[in-house]
């Protein structure tokens, strides 16, 4: 081994390096590197450190960023399902509202339909009655008039009448029981 840095020592004088100087130049180089680990080494590293834990701060806050991006993506989605049903339940309502007027309508047009036609009939019945009443009574006058011409003399038309009157109540009577 002596002898390899012999002939180190021997190839560096060769080329113009000084034994001496090369020592110096190692010593100083040591102790440039021992001064720079110490005084620049542990800010650069710091200074990674602290780029290093900010990148990796932005990327967890990107991905909470995103997580929330989807919670809130699913939140509008289920907010927008919940109004459809819910415009849908409107319209169901509204139609199933709608159906109930039309029925209502339909009952109340019915029940006005058979008010009016009991009024019609009551109306008729009336009429009917009052028809009877007045065909009664011109027939116990042409009974009377036509008893005169037979008997030739005049009977007392007020008592005539109501004899004829009370014929055709009991023939009413009859005819109904």
């Amino acid at each position: 081994m002596g002898d390899l840095f012999g002939t180190i020592v021997e190839g560096a004088r060769g080329i113009g390096i000084s034994s001496s100087v090369l020592v110096a130049q190692i010593i100083n180089f040591v102790i440039l590197f021992g001064l720079l680990l110490l005084v620049a080494y542990k800010p650069l590293t710091k200074m990674f450190d602290e780029r290093s834990r900010k990148i990796k701060e932005g990327m967890e806050q990107t991905e909470l960023v995103k997580k929330q991006a989807e919670r809130a993506g699913e939140e509008v989605k289920k907010q927008l399902e919940a109004a459809s049903k819910e415009g849908q339940e409107v319209i169901a309502r509204a139609m199933k509202t709608g159906e109930e007027i039309r029925r209502e309508a339909q009952e109340q047009a019915k029940q006005d339909a058979e008010v009016l036609i009991a009024r019609a009939r009551t109306e008729i019945q009336r009429e009917r009655d009052d028809a009877i009443d007045e065909l009664r009574r011109g027939f116990a006058d042409v009974t009377i008039m036509a008893a005169e011409k037979v008997v030739d003399r005049s009977l007392d038309k007020e008592a005539h009448r109501k004899l004829i009157d009370k014929v055709l109540e009991e023939s009413k009577t009859l005819k109904k029981g």
